[in-house]
């Protein structure tokens, strides 16, 4: 088992994120400030590309100015590079 870890901009963004993973059946559970590990049974890509979809869903539930970013096993959830 690994975990995968989610990065949010701000801690509400953080909680909010955090509630919809649990509520998708992931044992989500928060770390430092702003930040998330999600236990992952296979390490597989289909597991990554679920928890994405989950983050990028509850970004655009949110209506928050965010993107979430995938890089090195890690999703980052920032502003919008202009």
């Amino acid at each position: 088992m690994t975990d995968l870890h989610v990065e949010a901009a701000r801690i509400p963004d953080r909680d909010r994120l955090l509630q919809t993973l649990r509520e998708a059946g992931l044992d989500a559970r928060p770390v430092d400030e702003v930040g998330i590990e999600v236990p992952l049974q296979h390490d597989s890509k289909r597991e990554h590309d679920e928890v994405f979809k989950y983050v990028e869903n509850t970004v655009m539930n949110l209506g928050a100015p965010f993107v979430p970013i995938k890089h090195e096993d890690v999703i980052y959830i920032r502003p919008p590079v202009s």
